[in-house]
């Protein structure tokens, strides 16, 4: 029998799996297909990797206005079922850029509804002062769906059954989270007739949800906002353009493959450890060691063809990518109370989301216009690096609760 105080970690188990294999698998193994695409469909690369751009501008802008509206839960099985008819939308599509549009429109629905925002907001209500450990316990999930995306499920499933048969089997596999969805996931605590693990009234401020002007006049949101949205631009771009930057660098296939499964290997350390010092320091400097790391291995591509720089670049990147998601949940409940959260991701996401697509496609239509990466290693190491200066500005949040304060005076970060 499940026990009553453990069962916060039993919806983490269950968020752990869901964010393997609806989120980590699809989003880091989809990149993977391109070559294919462009050798069977002769789209440009361009057109190959504008398809998320174009999905993301059309349709997570409206996150903010159906997120807070929805139970977790029931978001993860509809974004399940969006998800498993995309893959197969891909499996099946003939030669056509409106099919395909149309298809990454069904993917970042799917995205939307099952990816980050529902298991940030379900961890954020089932943990309190061990809610570091817990989010980044479920986001291992997602870096050992990213960790073998590639070499370990689509490589061997192309080998096996061509690149259609293999997005089909990746669609179709999604369809096993349904039961366990449908039978771990709680809401909230009070659905399992229990408390959050480990909340004490003490630490705990109860807030009224902040509405949506509200959080848009706090200048600390918008310092959140342009920092997540710089790194995660650039590890948007990085994983959109890694094989096909390392194809112009003379690197196999194979290499990339092996560089994406060390990169998310080292991103589960990344999480492991982050998680762990994100409950025991203030999670403002955390997430500046993070995104520190994203900054300064994005030079190391400029050199991608030397014999060990893939290793590095993998181990440092995937390190600070590792928290870079898992941390601005956290920061951003720290800010504005769990409460707000599915309101402020529901903001944050999006635009996130927008900046890991329409950064990609600014690195196509530079590569396009150079014949090179070499401009647009330039441009996204620069926005990495503006992105971890200006976390500098955030307020403290170790326990800092804007969204439990009525005085909104705090809209200056100090």
């Amino acid at each position: 029998m499940i026990s009553r105080l453990s069962y916060g970690w039993w919806v983490a188990a269950a968020a752990f799996f869901t964010l393997l294999i609806a989120v980590g698998l699809p989003f880091y193994g989809l990149p993977f297909f391109y070559d294919y695409m462009q050798h069977d469909f002769a789209w440009s690369r361009a057109q190959i990797t504008s398809g998320i751009g174009v999905a993301t501008i059309l349709v997570l802008p409206i996150g903010g206005l159906i997120i807070p509206r929805f139970k977790p839960k029931n978001l993860i099985l509809c974004g399940i079922l969006l998800l498993c008819a995309s893959l197969c939308g891909f499996a099946l599509m003939r030669r056509s850029l409106v099919t395909y549009y149309l298809m990454w429109a069904l993917f970042m629905l799917g995205y939307l509804c099952a990816g980050p925002i529902p298991h940030q907001v379900l961890i954020a209500r089932w943990f309190t002062r061990r809610r570091g450990t817990a989010m980044a316990f479920a986001y291992l999930g997602l870096g050992i769906g990213g960790a073998i995306s590639q070499k370990y499920v689509a490589l061997p499933l192309i080998h096996a059954f061509g690149w259609r048969g293999a997005l089909l089997a990746m669609g179709l596999l999604l369809l096993v989270l349904i039961p366990l969805v449908l039978v771990l996931v709680k809401d909230r605590p009070s659905e399992a007739q229990t408390e959050a693990d480990n909340r004490s009234p003490s630490t705990t401020v109860s807030s009224e949800p902040l509405c949506l002007r509200s959080i848009l006049r706090i200048s600390a949101f918008w310092v959140l906002a342009f920092a997540s949205f710089a790194s995660i631009g650039s590890i948007g771009s990085v994983n959109q353009h890694m094989k096909l930057l390392f194809h112009d660098a003379g690197l196999s296939g194979q290499i990339a493959a092996d560089t994406t499964f060390v990169m998310l290997t080292s991103s589960l350390i990344g999480r492991i450890v982050m998680g762990f010092l994100a409950d025991r320091l203030p999670r403002k400097y955390v997430m500046i060691a993070a995104y520190l790391a994203i900054a300064l291995s994005l030079p190391l591509l400029f050199a991608a063809g030397r014999p060990g720089v893939p290793f590095l670049f993998g181990v440092v990147f995937g390190f600070g990518l590792g928290a870079d998601y898992m941390l601005i949940p956290l920061v951003a409940a720290d800010l504005f109370g769990t409460d707000s959260l599915a309101r402020v991701m529901g903001v944050l996401l999006p635009a996130d989301s927008i900046a890991q697509t329409v950064c990609p496609l600014l690195v196509g239509l530079l590569y396009s216009h150079s014949g090179s990466y070499q401009t647009a290693l330039l441009f996204i190491s620069t926005l990495a690096m503006l992105g971890t200066v200006a976390l500098c500005f955030l307020p403290g949040t170790r326990r800092s609760r804007i969204g439990a304060r009525t005085d909104l005076s705090l809209r200056v970060p100090t």
